[in-house]
């Protein structure tokens, strides 16, 4: 079973790579990573998306925490979370499929963001599904090159509110 994983760090040299170490460590892939800046100075998230048991994530997330640099672990449950990635694609598109493939593109709210004598490279951002239901249908032109990001999320206001109610109670 696959788990997003948010881990909010002190922005400090070698937090990331003692957070991958540990996970490789363990015997466990990590499918996605991505890394970014936080509203607060000095604090970066990083969500990971992993493949393992439920147990085992739970040990992760232990293990995570006693991590130097580590302020919290929270896994962002399907549902209870917003999560996004981004796609830049280009695919191969000569003039006379070009508006077709454009056509295809805007039903998904893809954006051109660069254009070739025979290409078109798109940007998606959307979830994880959404990008590979995009990324089928441009198949058939011919993908030149396609790059992800990893998955980033956040838990939605209804969620939170639930898990501060709960602990109070």
């Amino acid at each position: 079973m696959r788990h997003t994983i948010s881990v909010l760090v002190e922005d400090k040299p070698g937090a990331l790579a003692r957070i991958a170490t540990m996970i490789a460590r363990r015997g466990f892939n990590i499918e996605s990573l991505a890394v970014g800046p936080t509203e607060r100075e000095g604090v970066s998230c990083i969500t990971l998306r992993v493949d393992c048991e439920r147990h085992s994530r739970e040990q992760i997330e232990k293990q995570i925490h006693k991590l130097v640099n580590v302020l919290r672990v929270t896994e962002l449950a399907p549902g209870e979370a917003v999560e996004r990635e981004l796609l830049l694609l280009t695919v191969s598109a000569d003039p006379e499929r070009r508006a077709e493939l454009v056509s295809t593109a805007e039903a998904f709210k893809a954006r051109v963001v660069d254009l070739g004598p025979d290409s078109v490279t798109f940007e998606l951002t959307g979830t994880p599904e959404e990008l590979n239901a995009f990324q089928e249908l441009a198949r058939p032109y011919g993908i030149k090159e396609l790059v992800r990001t990893g998955r980033v999320g956040i838990a939605r206001a209804s969620a939170r509110k639930a898990r501060r109610l709960s602990a109070i109670n």
